[in-house]
């Protein structure tokens, strides 16, 4: 049985994904996980794939049990991976709580590590890895301070991974957009007390967009995907101007 995973794939970026997917490959499942389940089920119904609807909370280890019992059960090929769930908080390290600070490294970074460490031995050759990072991972960022440093780990831990899986022929890519207009992304971010330490979100892209690109690099092996030319203007200039002053940088523009 030839199957993709998505993550993250109720709303936003992981929905456009999934869309993708049941369009142009040839599956004879996508697994679709997420915590909100009556979401996974409008997806299975809108499908022509079908959709094995997984309603799993990635912040909780008894996810990962699950899906390794069910991996082992049906023996699959998994030719996509495409780890999509992730959150952020904007806001002052004295706005966000301990419990929403943890949560996000828990998402976005222990959730990815370890489904992606229990689906690699059921990929193939030539299959693929997407991990959604986000231009963020590029520079540390004051008022997202807690995001900005788990898609810096995420981003890493793509790139030694794919050397890691040159061998087994799977390509890992690092897909790492700008912000994103129609996702849940930004209004979940400004859930924070004092949250306009971020005004706007000028250039930002359409979900849609994004995930078109990111297949694209991620079909023609690109270790990263700059889904953008603001995501490509950052990532070449975060290679050559200091942090400190990326950061001063961010302080005027966060602010028009």
């Amino acid at each position: 049985m030839k199957i993709s995973i998505v993550t993250g794939a109720s709303s936003g970026l992981g929905r456009e994904f999934v869309y993708l997917l049941d369009k142009h490959e040839n599956l004879d499942e996508i697994w679709v996980i997420a915590r909100r389940e009556n979401r996974l089920k409008e997806l299975q119904e809108q499908s022509n794939s079908k959709i094995r609807v997984l309603a799993y909370d990635l912040t909780e280890k008894e996810s990962f049990a699950k899906l390794s019992e069910l991996l082992k059960e049906e023996k699959p090929e998994v030719a996509f991976l495409i780890n999509a769930a992730g959150f952020g908080k904007i806001g002052s390290y004295k706005d966000i709580s301990l419990e929403d600070s943890e949560k996000m490294i828990d998402l976005n970074c222990r959730a990815a590590v370890a489904v992606t460490q229990i689906v690699i031995p059921y990929m193939p050759k030539k299959s693929h890895i997407l991990e959604i990072c986000s231009t963020s991972a590029f520079q540390p960022f004051q008022f997202l301070d807690i995001y900005a440093a788990t898609k810096a780990f995420l981003y890493r831990y793509s790139r030694a991974l794919r050397v890691e899986l040159f061998p087994r022929h799977i390509s890992v890519t690092a897909v790492c957009p700008y912000w994103i207009r129609d996702t849940e992304f930004i209004s979940t971010a400004k859930r924070t007390h004092n949250s306009s330490y971020i005004r706007n979100f000028p250039f930002s892209s359409k979900a849609k967009t994004i995930a078109v690109w990111a297949m694209s690099d991620a079909k023609l092996g690109l270790p990263v995907s700059t889904p953008g030319p603001v995501c490509i203007l950052h990532r070449i200039s975060a290679k050559f101007i200091p942090h400190e002053l990326m950061m001063g940088i961010w302080a005027l523009l966060r602010r028009i």
